[in-house]
């Protein structure tokens, strides 16, 4: 789940107790719903430092990240180059990707929608650079669960991450894709417990379960969109 725009904001998360097993279950949805990478090209839309590009590229996935932030990049390349895997780190604005139409084979975006002011120019951007019959991967923050209350308060009370965030529902994820051209598939849901510790490490073996038969009450929606392949030409 996002925890700030900057390397350190990223790292204080993932070292509490809910940010660990909060981002362990939201890879889990997005890995469910892209299959095996393994020699496939994929592209980590909002890469951030790169933990979730690294990950994938230690499964054998030829991934590369991009976003805009370079503090964040410089955090990633460290990252990757620890862990001895090979990730590809683009300084770029996800709404006009600077990659040729068809490069990839799998695109991820995470939480990445949510404060963007275009996202349907991103989610089409996505759409235009996987290579036909591939498939447009997006993680967001749910609109019905209470971490949202909780964030909408935040900003209210002017925290400036939450201040101008969009949450999603599964319709409106699912009304993206097809406006860009893809054919939505499954939606999950995840993050069922409420924004603490105690809460997550006592339910989070019930999450995934509860995730697949639901989406109102998660605090993470992943949605998978197909691309059309290419309609063979008549003879």
């Amino acid at each position: 789940m996002t925890s700030g725009a900057t390397p350190l904001g990223y790292s204080a998360w993932r070292a509490s107790r809910l940010g660990e097993i909060t981002e362990r279950l939201e890879r889990a949805a997005i890995r469910e719903l892209t299959g095996p990478l393994a020699l496939l090209e994929v592209l980590d839309v909002g890469t951030g430092d790169a933990a979730h590009a690294v990950a994938l590229a230690r499964e054998g996935a030829r991934v590369t990240g991009i976003d805009t932030s370079l503090p964040a990049l410089h955090a990633g390349l460290v990252r990757s180059r620890a862990a001895g895997a090979r990730v590809p780190l683009v300084a770029g604005d996800a709404s006009g990707l600077p990659f040729r139409t068809g490069t990839f084979d799998v695109a991820i975006a995470v939480t990445v929608l949510c404060f963007t002011p275009a996202p349907s120019q991103v989610v089409a951007e996505m759409a235009r650079v996987v290579r036909p019959g591939g498939r447009v991967v997006l993680g967001e923050l749910g609109r019905w669960s209470a971490w949202a209350a909780w964030r909408r308060v935040r900003g209210w009370l002017g925290a400036p991450t939450w201040r101008n965030a969009r949450f999603w529902t599964a319709a409106e994820l699912q009304g993206l894709a097809a406006s860009a051209g893809l054919v939505p598939g499954s939606v999950r849901g995840a993050i069922f417990y409420p924004p603490f510790g105690l809460a997550a490490a006592a339910t989070a073996s019930l999450d995934p379960v509860l995730g697949r038969g639901k989406t109102i009450g998660g605090a993470f929606l992943a949605l998978v969109a197909t691309k059309p392949a290419v309609s063979p030409t008549p003879p």
